[in-house]
């Protein structure tokens, strides 16, 4: 039986284990990508959830954590605010706040 270490997993299996459809959802993303794993504080996590929930609610669709997360990003991205003087995380939340409740 021939061995090799799966990419997926990195635990040996035979190839015909290595075949198999991963587990997990299909990927649907349309470009490049990588996955990072970000430490968040319990307070995040409940908002996002909140978040989540509440636009269920509102519209039945369903947005992941990692999608809430994206479109901020890519917001912020695309608008013309120069965060490129900022010297903390706190200066960049006030910042942003300031903006975003104007």
């Amino acid at each position: 039986m021939e061995l090799r270490v799966c990419a997926s997993n990195n635990f040996r299996h035979n190839t015909k284990q290595c075949l198999r459809a991963k587990r997990g959802r299909p990927r649907t993303h349309r470009e490049a990508w990588t996955k990072v794993s970000v430490v968040m504080f319990e307070r995040q996590v409940l908002e996002l959830d909140r978040l989540t929930t509440a636009i269920r609610g509102k519209t039945g669709a369903h947005l992941t954590r990692a999608e809430i997360i994206r479109a901020l990003l890519d917001a912020l991205g695309e608008s013309r605010l120069d965060v490129t003087s900022v010297v903390s995380g706190a200066q960049l939340k006030h910042l942003l706040a300031q903006k975003l409740s104007a």
